[in-house]
């Protein structure tokens, strides 16, 4: 049975998932109808450029999460430690502690990576610095914050394939705990020395 949808943003979740599991190009559009109940001419109603809009309104709408929850808190919040613990949180709670993947790490990997690059670049780029601003808070210098935040992405990022790859979320947490340690226990120790 077709479902009633009064507004795109209720199916854009839907659609993430659908992006998550099977890839873009492997989201045919038997996949999409299944998933979110609605027919094609619904689809088409909210998304008149097709399979390329949906993708893209997806990745939006996990680009103003991530500015909400992640890249905002580390960049405003004064206490740099006290926004990375939040972050890991958040991160955490996000990826559904590792059984979640990430569809924009999804799409830089995929074939599809240069239609939506944009996109893609601004995501990594943005998370990049707003860790190292964060780090920065804690006492790091400059260039090993950016150092450092980039390996905590990469950290992530890989954390989260090995974590599918052998199906095991623990893979995940641990990696997040590790962080924690490895990015809040240099900020200790360069406070103790102060």
């Amino acid at each position: 049975m077709a479902r009633t949808v009064s507004e795109r943003a209720d199916i854009l979740p839907l659609l993430g998932e659908v992006f998550r599991e099977h890839g873009f190009e492997g989201a045919s559009l038997a996949h999409i109808t299944a998933r979110t109940g609605l027919g094609k001419g619904s689809l088409y109603h909210f998304f008149p450029g097709g399979k390329e809009e949906m993708a893209a309104a997806v990745l939006a709408e996990i680009d103003l999460w991530f500015e909400t929850n992640v890249f905002a808190p580390l960049r405003a919040q004064e206490d740099g430690a006290a926004a990375i613990r939040d972050m890991l949180g958040r991160v955490d709670a996000y990826f559904r502690s590792g059984r979640r993947v990430c569809l924009v790490g999804v799409f830089a990997l995929s074939e599809v990576r240069d239609r939506f690059c944009g996109q893609v670049l601004s995501y990594f780029a943005r998370w990049r610095e707003a860790l190292a601003d964060a780090l920065r808070r804690t006492g790091r210098a400059p260039d090993t914050a950016g150092e450092d935040a980039e390996d905590a992405v990469l950290a992530i990022q890989g954390a989260l394939v090995l974590a599918r790859a052998l199906d095991d979320p623990a893979v995940f947490t641990r990696t997040l705990a590790r962080l924690e340690r490895r990015l809040l226990g240099m900020a200790a120790l360069h406070a103790a020395q102060q």
